[in-house]
């Protein structure tokens, strides 16, 4: 992505391209467009719960502990959560084809490596090279929707998007624990080429500009201190909850923190800042937001507690326990766009509701269970919470970014993207935190992994209560008319 040297650029022919207007409409180009970007997400979640089915193949193969190889997931969603925010700036700065042929190089480079690492370390390095793939391309999915989904059509469209991804929990742990027990765990990567490549080729047929582009600066030192603050903050939270609290966890909170403030500070004073925190004076969207973290949390806590449970206390095959999931997830992705239609008829306080419920009765059956959870259990109570997932989740994000105007909704979905990342690197650390603590004082792994479940059940618990109380305080919101606002600051403009 390098700016041209001489004459026209292509950045200058697509402006020009677009400066009277994209004409938002429904049609196979479109979804093609989305499919092709969420091809890219799809396959970053699919190696993420795979490898969550591969932690005890890894751990003995490279001999390392729980909270050693943890860091395939956490690493690589802190890489997602530094990446992501820069997704406005290069929204405002690159044509989105070329936005999508680095994403799918970046990932297709990470791929490569972790398939033939010799090495942990290798083989997070690969990791987190495709979480900067990754990075690019999950809000260029869900951008290209706000920018050219016709509006009557928008929850549909970001359900179909939301479907996309959230097949891929299903498909990862199912697909991943029979390739594993039948091949290896190299095999998972491997496999991901071909689907790779059919993305790159939809998405250079498909994949249309809806807005000018132009020069704009990266906000540097924005990134490097919301990177250090996500970095420090995510290893003092991994390390404290297995560990206690010790100097370097105090010492890693205080920087995390530290930087968190000046990022803040910064951004309010920068004039082309990473992300534009007035999303976040919005009431509506800062509810929402929370209570989307929350859930991101609990999913990608139970993606790692579900298939280690099952394998390090029920004494299940990979095969078994990557497949315990994939009932949930296939039911709840197919739920994602029927919860669009249903926000785009009825509004969005129903699904929303309705799905946070069944997802907190899930949460509350997990840990009443704990200690006498088997294959059919699992299978049941997560059943209850993909179903809640499908109804609310897209919704959520769809009623979040209707509080802003479309000035906002770039940096909005950056916000959200960043935020979900974050928090699903919170839940990995978390939970595999109060199980590598439990093992730790424990006879045996099995007892240790039980007792650590339970009390990471306990604590979803909590979160999940925490999303209803958003939610329902989002819903509560006022909403501005963000077409007025929008025309207003045009007719200022014009004025000028």
């Amino acid at each position: 992505m390098q700016e041209s040297g001489t004459g026209t650029s292509t950045d200058e022919k697509t402006a020009d391209a677009v400066e009277g207007g994209f004409e938002r409409r429904l049609d196979a180009r479109l979804v093609m467009a989305v499919v092709a970007a969420g091809i890219m997400s799809f396959s970053g979640v699919v190696v993420e719960t795979a490898m969550n089915v591969a932690f005890p193949s890894l751990m003995a193969e490279f001999d390392v502990s729980t909270s050693t190889v943890q860091w395939m997931t956490t690493g690589y969603l802190v890489v997602l959560a530094v990446i992501i925010p820069t997704s406005a700036y290069l929204k405002r700065r690159f044509p989105m084809r070329r936005i999508f042929v680095a994403a799918v190089a970046l990932f297709l480079t990470g791929i490569l490596i972790d398939a033939t690492a010799p090495s942990f370390a290798v083989l997070l390095a690969g990791r987190l090279i495709q979480g900067v793939g990754t990075g690019i391309a999950l809000p260029l999915m869900f951008n290209i929707i706000l920018d050219q989904s016709p509006m009557e059509h928008m929850g549909l469209m970001i359900g179909i998007g939301s479907l996309v991804t959230a097949i891929a929990p299903a498909v990862g742990p199912s697909v991943g624990g029979v390739i594993i027990q039948a091949f290896s765990w190299r095999m998972v990567f491997v496999l991901l080429v071909p689907l790779l490549v059919v993305s790159l080729v939809m998405g250079l047929a498909s994949i249309r500009q809806a807005t000018p582009v132009g020069p704009v600066r990266l906000d540097w030192p924005g990134e490097a201190l919301l990177a250090c603050c996500f970095a420090c903050l995510i290893v003092a939270l991994s390390t404290g909850v297995s560990q206690g609290v010790t100097i370097a966890v105090a010492a890693f909170s205080a920087v995390g923190v530290t930087s968190g403030v000046a990022f803040v500070w910064h951004t309010r004073r920068c004039d082309h800042p990473l992300i534009d925190l007035a999303v976040l004076g919005r009431r509506g969207f800062a509810l929402t937001l929370s209570a989307i973290m929350l859930f991101q949390l609990v999913i990608l806590a139970l993606g790692y507690i579900i298939p280690n449970y099952s394998q390090l206390v029920c004494g299940e095959g990979s095969a078994v326990a990557g497949s315990l999931m994939l009932p949930g997830c296939l039911v709840g992705a197919c739920l994602a766009p029927v919860s669009g239609r249903i926000l785009d008829a009825l509004g969005a306080r129903r699904p929303i509701l309705a799905g946070n419920l069944l997802a907190l009765a899930s949460c509350v059956l997990f840990c009443v269970f704990s200690s006498r959870l088997d294959t059919p259990l699992f299978i049941g109570f997560y059943l209850m919470f993909t179903l809640g997932q499908g109804l609310c989740y897209g919704c959520m994000t769809t009623n979040g970014l209707s509080f802003l105007p479309a000035g906002l909704k770039a940096d909005g979905n950056a916000a959200i993207n960043t935020g979900q990342q974050l928090a699903g690197a919170v839940g990995t650390s978390l939970a595999t935190g109060f199980v590598a603590a439990a093992q730790a004082g424990a006879a045996d792994v099995a007892q240790g992994t039980m007792a650590g479940a339970s009390n990471a059940f306990v604590a979803l618990v909590v979160c999940s209560v925490g999303v209803v109380v958003f939610s329902l305080a989002a819903l509560r919101c006022p909403k501005r008319d963000a077409d007025a606002e929008d025309a207003g600051v045009a007719d200022a403009e014009d004025a000028e």
